[in-house]
């Protein structure tokens, strides 16, 4: 018998106050109810049911195991309601904050599938590269990239947000395909300017737990990654960017990664929400759906598998 069902059967046989009361409220037989009442006794070992032809009466270990029972039956009934939650559709406003580059790149052509499959969503992106404040500007959910310090925000783990250096094949046939980091001081280096202070001046890779940091030099740098992305694909120079951001320009072979034997800097990257605030069904149907998309498997690496040049390879 299940213990669940039994639990249930019991805590009605004791709110009823009798075995026949509870089998016509349960639709079973009197028989079965009994039934029930007795597998729990075998499985504690005790009774908990005083009987007689007129009357019945909780047992001390009875009683106790009543107000348990009750506790577990709550808490399988809340389960039960939050898994029939998300399986609705979910509908409403959200309000959700990103970084540019990750909003533009990925976020929005993400949020368009999203919206097609559940048309009754109604999204609201706002892309900023500075640290947002949900509690304070209104915002359901934040993408943040970098350490999680904000102890009113909940985090659920993204994959990592990596950055790999990449150039077009004309300015690597013009200037040469740098072969270890050093070699980038060599070259025109396109900066990102406005996220990080140090990035635009100091590129740092690893190779077998060991990380070399190079003070790069170049004629262009910008605080949009679009633009670099742009320079990158005229041949302007060499840049780090955003693996997510490059892996169409690199399957089309119109950018190719160099330094492939090395690993660029990465941080981590979440979604939040505010630990105050007990998520909507809403938040987290869109939140699971973030982590599905965006988790440790994410489909730009798929994408970047397919790539022409085997050296261009992460």
């Amino acid at each position: 018998m299940d213990r669940l069902t039994s639990m249930a059967v019991f805590v009605r046989v004791v709110e009823l106050g009798s075995f026949a009361a509870a089998a016509k409220d349960l639709g079973l037989s009197p028989q079965m109810v009994a039934k029930h009442v007795v597998h729990l006794e075998n499985r504690v070992g005790a009774t908990l049911l005083h009987r007689t032809t007129r009357r019945q009466s909780l047992t001390d270990l009875g009683r106790a195991y009543f107000d348990q029972c009750k506790r577990v039956i709550a808490e399988a009934d809340m389960a039960d309601a939050l898994a029939d939650e998300v399986r609705t559709q979910p509908s409403g406003r959200l309000r959700v904050a990103a970084p540019v580059t990750f909003g533009t790149s990925q976020l929005a052509p993400f949020i368009a599938d999203y919206l097609r499959d559940f048309p009754n969503m109604q999204i609201d992106l706002i892309l900023n590269d500075r640290i947002v404040d949900p509690l304070e500007e209104g915002v359901d959910v934040v993408i943040r990239i970098g350490a999680l310090e904000d102890s009113r925000l909940i985090g659920k783990p993204l994959a990592p947000y990596r950055l790999i250096a990449c150039a077009a094949p004309d300015y690597l046939a013009r200037h040469g395909t740098p072969k270890v980091p050093q070699d980038l001081i060599a070259h025109n280096c396109l900066g990102f300017a406005y996220w990080s202070p140090s990035l635009c001046c100091q590129w740092t890779f690893s190779n077998d737990d060991r990380f070399e940091t190079v003070n790069v030099t170049g004629t262009f740098r910008s605080n949009n990654w679009a633009a670099l992305l742009s320079a990158a694909i005229a041949g302007a120079g060499i840049t780090l960017g955003p693996e997510i951001a490059l892996h169409e320009a690199l399957a089309s072979g119109r950018l190719v990664q160099v330094l492939a034997d090395y690993q660029g800097p990465h941080r981590p990257l979440y979604v939040l929400y505010p630990a105050n605030r007990r998520p909507t069904a809403k938040m987290r149907h869109f939140i699971t759906a973030m982590k599905d998309a965006f988790g440790p498997n994410p489909a730009w690496d798929a994408l970047l598998d397919v790539q022409v040049p085997d050296d261009a390879l992460a």
